[in-house]
């Protein structure tokens, strides 16, 4: 159902994880759980995969991972600010100890010249390690955007678990 390489690099992240100890979440919104659904269409991945929050709006990412409001007109809700928010989120309101999060322009259309279609923040935390943010511009229709997504948030799993 999924790319090869896309569950691939799901067990790549899910091996790092396990070998640290470490429970994961994801918190997505224009791959809308596709992340998620690469991690867990791995068999055994039960044992990693703690949760998954598909935050698509606005009110979602607030109310399930407490984005504060205020980001939302500026700088916007695909920026790095909301991209640690979310990961940062997904920790304080899950079991998990590393989480990812992604949020973006996937097209066709939303786009403008300062966020064009492409745009996707990543952010991924760890307790303890802090967050790190990756901004990418990736070329392609929706689908092709998605699929680049979430394949760059899987290997920031991997890298985050990895000491």
């Amino acid at each position: 159902m999924l790319p090869t390489d896309l569950i691939d690099a799901a067990e790549a992240a899910l091996t790092a994880c396990r070998v640290a100890g470490l429970k994961a979440a994801t918190a997505e919104s224009c791959t809308g759980g596709l992340v998620a659904a690469a991690l867990t269409a791995v068999a055994g991945s039960s044992d990693v995969i703690e949760r998954g929050f598909v935050t698509y709006s606005n009110e979602a990412k607030q109310e399930m991972l407490g984005v504060p409001a205020g980001l939302f007109p500026v700088p916007g809700a695909v920026s790095e600010a909301v991209a640690r928010a979310m990961a940062e989120g997904a920790l304080a309101h899950s079991h998990a100890h590393v989480a990812v999060a992604i949020t973006g322009i996937a097209g066709p259309g939303g786009g403008s010249a300062e966020k064009p279609v492409g745009l996707v923040h990543f952010a991924c935390s760890r307790n303890g390690a802090g967050t790190v943010h990756r901004r990418e511009v990736f070329a392609g229709d929706r689908d092709a955007v998605r699929m680049q997504a979430a394949r760059t948030a899987l290997a920031m799993l991997g890298a985050a678990a990895t000491p």
